[in-house]
């Protein structure tokens, strides 16, 4: 007689990966990138210090004009906008938080653990950055050059918005502002310092021009004018400005220089550890 033994079979655990709706992709990097800027203290104090030195200057210019004095010659667009500046330096500072603010705090690793490619996290924060300062720039500009024009209204600096350059000098100007930021946000990638970057904005970016503007040389001077705060400035009169580039090519310098700014720290992300 022969016996037949049951051989009892092997479990065989399941080894599908199970899907899931949550995966990585550009959007959600992007949304994650949102969330961490507008919930950051420092945003809202930045974004509010840039607005706020634009229109009281604007105002402070609009109240205090008068046609016999010094500013008579200045395109109207300019003289509303005078605050650009301060409010450019506010907005470069928050580039750099946005960048090297993660940097002490340690975040940055949560930031590219959950994003291996490292990459698109620099793109979405470029990305963020630039929609936010964008539309707070135009938006404060429009509004400043209006609150201005209530105290020029009688004066030979009158302008409406439908006048000829006026609203493209302030896109241009909203343009420039931005660009000068992405510039920001590139150091403060490529620094990690938030210190750093902004002596490193400060003196590459504003002063080192102006040095060299002084120098007795003709192919300086050419030079000088597509530098990123000199190209800016092109971009926000509503008539040419004399010895400045014209405003296409001060558009495309611009553009150039920001993205050389990104893509050194790029660069730097692909080739060194966090």
């Amino acid at each position: 007689m022969t016996t037949t033994a049951n051989v009892p079979t092997a479990h065989v655990p399941n080894t599908t990966v199970p899907t899931t709706p949550y995966g990585l992709t550009p959007l959600r990097i992007i949304r994650s990138e949102w969330h961490k800027l507008r919930t950051v203290r420092s945003t809202w104090i930045t974004v509010g210090a840039a607005a706020a030195f634009l229109l009281g200057v604007g105002i402070l210019m609009g109240a205090t004009y008068t046609s016999d004095g010094g500013d008579s010659d200045v395109d109207t667009v300019v003289l509303s906008l005078y605050g650009s500046q301060l409010g450019g330096i506010a907005l470069a500072v928050l580039g750099i938080l946005v960048t090297a603010g993660e940097y002490p705090t340690g975040m940055v690793r949560a930031s590219l653990t959950a994003v291996p490619r490292r990459l698109p996290v620099l793109w979405a924060k470029a990305a963020v950055y630039t929609a936010v300062v964008s539309t707070l720039s135009l938006v404060t500009a429009v509004l400043t050059f209006l609150t201005a024009q209530v105290f020029l209204s009688d004066t030979d600096q009158a302008a409406s918005l439908t006048d000829d350059g006026v609203l493209a000098a302030l896109a241009g100007n909203a343009a420039g502002v931005t660009l000068l930021g992405v510039i920001a946000l590139g150091l403060g990638a490529a620094l990690r310092s938030v210190p750093g970057a902004i002596g490193a904005f400060v003196g590459g970016v504003l002063i080192v021009p102006e040095i060299l503007g002084m120098l007795p040389y003709e192919a300086m001077d050419t030079a000088v004018r597509y530098f990123p705060t000199q190209a800016a400035g092109a971009l926000g009169s509503a008539t040419p400005m004399p010895g400045a580039a014209s405003p296409g090519a001060a558009l495309l310098a611009l553009f150039l220089w920001a993205a050389a700014a990104l893509a050194v720290p790029a660069l730097l992300l692909k080739r060194r550890d966090v």
